[in-house]
């Protein structure tokens, strides 16, 4: 459905709205424009979810997305499509099996991340309810479990059909593959209760310990591993032939009876005064129902909102000891009267709410050091893990920063580690569990010479980071070429990373000015591109020789020259070999370019074989004059974190607190004094403590590194 190119597009496209949400529309017209291409991301990321089981981004990223897309529509009515992901649940456009009708409309979840968004929800039910302030809801709380949903529907008590949950409307046919399920009661007494048509729904999911063992096989079998129990069990819903389905061991927990009718077709629901009555009758008829808490806490019905906390604060401590993944609570509105007047909206009840568990951490074991050199020449020690999995993703790869990192946290080779998910997306190791040590540890041994080109390496004063200061490195210029071509930089479409990568093994790539020399025709007949995608690489290209020199400048890879500082440069030269011209003092009569980023520059024109590189480019049809596009000068008013606040905590290794606030203030940002629900970005260094903590416990606020910061700043 989606091409590898527009996939791409979308993704990043993604990522860029998600550091800069949310922004509010200035007009009705961007308003329009941003809710057209909200809906077009949102509708990827749910193919990529719940068609292709292989989302790209994290359950969190896409719920900012989609409230973003809400807000725009409830402040501009008139923007509301049918097609909208408001307007209807998460699509399942599988097309190669039947498509059945559900009874009733299953819908998503709204979600919270905290004991703040519990106590609003409780406060929504009792307004909706009307019922005073200080009235207690019984709630019933269960296992959000993270697998496969399911619906199925019994008539005159057999099993009559199931589906995937589909589009809520809409799912696809598995009656084959789940009657292989023996936690499936082919028949059951539905009737005893004066029920002759039923439709519940449910989870199929693997155990924990049962996937480990299915992967194992895999492994020795040479198959490609699963990424994860959910992954495998959606899988296995929709597999053709129903022995393979069984062989996944999934497993099915029944949650909701959400349809039921007698004899005469009359809905009979109403003879039941609560949900968690409802599933007890599900699990007397040989069902497998939620589990109602661990041992100790209860049968999972809490009389009011402050004991729904305690369990949900309970089960998030005793996720790791369940046999099973979950990435959450699921907390309804027990009386099913009370759900009745809540209500629901077209995505989700008002009478329902998913509480999300923070960060996961776990424990794994170090296995090796990498240093990987970047396009500045900065080199950078990557911990090699065991791979595990952490909140759904497979974690075999964490940056460890710098050698201070390393030092300071006493990292060793055959280490136990402790890996954490910082917001549920970056992967960070928090401490070494030192007391597992048998000695056979080995400390990390800082390289003095470049791992790829052996060049000795320096470290500038002021700074952590240990840098190969040879221009004409392998890696360096390899990742200048790709940073050259990126969408902050020279935006060549169809120019990524690994047709870089390719294109150099082949000998067509040496230095950035051979990209715009290409073969179109030696292109066109590589497997994989043809005559069309060499024409289109081949007009992106020529598009690119046409960009503003701000561009150009940022493309070059000169140490802390961001995408603002090529601005305030591009607006005062009629032609970037001017700068080969300037002396220092020069440089810094500019308004926020201080005497480290003056230096650099200046070294950069200063060099031979560089200003030859800009003019061989120039030759080639490159643009290096300004453009009326560069006379515009940067200002806060349109920086990349425009309507952002910010926050910096614990140590940061490159930039000084008051260095990374200043950079953050001219890309348009406030500086926040703490956390708060109106903060929007946590930069996180080494040693955060509290407020890396209340920003993950609120849920709302995007936490980054200070990579993560100084890529998009160009520090």
């Amino acid at each position: 459905m989606y091409s590898k190119e527009a996939q791409r597009i979308l993704f990043e496209r993604s990522k860029e709205l998600l550091k800069t949400l949310p922004a509010e529309p200035a007009d009705f017209n961007q308003a329009s424009e941003r809710a057209w291409e909200l809906g077009n991301i949102i509708r990827y990321h749910e193919w990529r979810y719940y068609v292709q089981n292989d989302p790209v981004i994290s359950d969190f990223e896409y719920d900012q997305l989609y409230k973003q897309l809400e807000a725009i529509e409830a402040q501009y009515p008139d923007l509301v499509t049918p097609d909208s992901p408001t307007q209807r649940v998460s699509p399942d456009l599988t097309e190669t099996v039947e498509q059945v009708v559900h009874l009733t409309p299953m819908l998503s979840l709204d979600n919270s991340y905290d004991a703040e968004d519990l106590l609003d929800f409780d406060t929504a039910v009792k307004k909706l309810c009307s019922l005073p302030p200080d009235a207690e809801v019984e709630y019933a709380v269960e296992p959000k479990f993270d697998g496969g949903t399911i619906v199925l529907i019994y008539e005159n008590d057999r099993l009559a059909r199931a589906a995937t949950r589909g589009n809520g409307e809409l799912g696809d046919e598995i009656t084959a593959n789940m009657r292989t399920l023996r936690s499936i009661p082919l028949t059951a007494g539905f009737s005893k209760y004066g029920m002759a048509k039923v439709e519940l729904r449910g989870e199929a999911l693997i155990r924990k310990d049962i996937f480990e063992k299915i992967n194992a096989r895999r492994l020795a079998a040479g198959e490609v591993l699963f990424a994860n129990p959910r992954n495998a069990a959606t899988g296995g819903l929709r597999m053709k032939d129903p022995r393979e389905a069984a062989g996944r061991g999934l497993e099915a927990f029944v949650y909701q009876l959400g349809y039921a009718v007698d004899e005469s077709g009359k809905n009979i629901l109403g003879a039941f005064k609560t949900h968690h009555q409802t599933v007890e009758i599900l699990g007397e008829l040989g069902f497998k129902i939620p589990d109602p808490a661990p041992e100790g806490a209860g049968d999972g019905v809490c009389r009011n909102i402050a004991e729904v906390i305690d369990l949900c604060n309970y089960w998030q401590n005793q996720r790791d000891d369940y046999p099973y993944e979950i990435d959450g609570m699921v907390v309804k509105v027990n009386s099913l009267d009370l759900q009745e007047k809540c209500g629901s909206t077209t995505h989700h009840p008002r009478w329902a709410i998913a509480f999300k568990f923070k960060a996961r951490q776990a424990t794994t074991r170090l296995r090796d050091v990498e240093f990987q050199v970047g396009k500045t020449g900065a080199v950078t020690p990557v911990a090699k893990l065991e791979p595990v999995q952490l909140a759904g993703v497979t974690v075999q790869n964490v940056s460890l920063h710098n050698e201070d990192f390393i030092r300071n946290k006493d990292i060793r080779i055959g280490d136990q580690v402790l890996v954490e998910r910082a917001g549920d997306v970056i992967p960070y190791i928090v401490k070494t569990l030192d007391a597992l040590r048998d000695g056979s540890e080995q400390p990390v041994v800082y390289p003095t010479h470049c791992p790829v080109c052996q060049s000795p390496l320096v470290k500038p004063e002021g700074e952590a980071i240990w840098r190969c200061e040879n221009a004409e490195c392998e890696a360096q210029v390899l990742q200048r070429m790709i940073f050259h071509t990126s969408k902050h930089a020279m935006d060549i479409e169809g120019m990524g990373e690994s047709t870089i990568l390719r294109f150099y093994k082949l000998g067509w790539l040496h230095s950035i000015a051979d990209i715009y020399r290409l073969d179109y025709k030696q292109i066109s007949q590589l497997e994989g591109f043809g005559q069309k995608s060499a024409d289109n690489l081949e007009k992106a290209i020529e598009k690119a020789k046409q960009n503003p020199i701000y561009r150009l400048l940022h493309s070059l890879s000169i140490h802390h020259l961001g995408q603002k500082s090529s601005k305030l440069l591009a607006a005062v030269i009629g032609h970037v070999l001017e700068l080969k011209d300037w002396d220092l003092e020069r440089y810094q009569e500019i308004k926020d370019i201080g005497p480290v980023l003056a230096q650099n520059v200046y070294n950069f024109f200063q060099n031979e074989h560089n200003v030859e590189l800009l003019q061989t480019m120039e030759q080639l049809g490159v643009n290096l004059s300004q453009t009326e596009a560069d006379r515009k000068p940067a200002s806060a008013s349109e920086g990349p974190l425009l309507g952002k606040t910010i926050l910096f905590t614990g140590t940061l290794s490159t930039l000084t607190r008051e260095q990374a606030e200043a950079k953050a203030a001219a890309a348009g940002a406030s500086i926040s004094s703490g956390v708060s629900k109106n903060l929007n970005i946590l930069v996180a260094g080494e040693k955060a403590g509290s407020k890396l903590k209340k920003a993950q416990a609120l849920g709302t606020v995007l936490i980054w590194t200070e990579a993560e910061f100084t890529e998009l700043v160009g520090a």
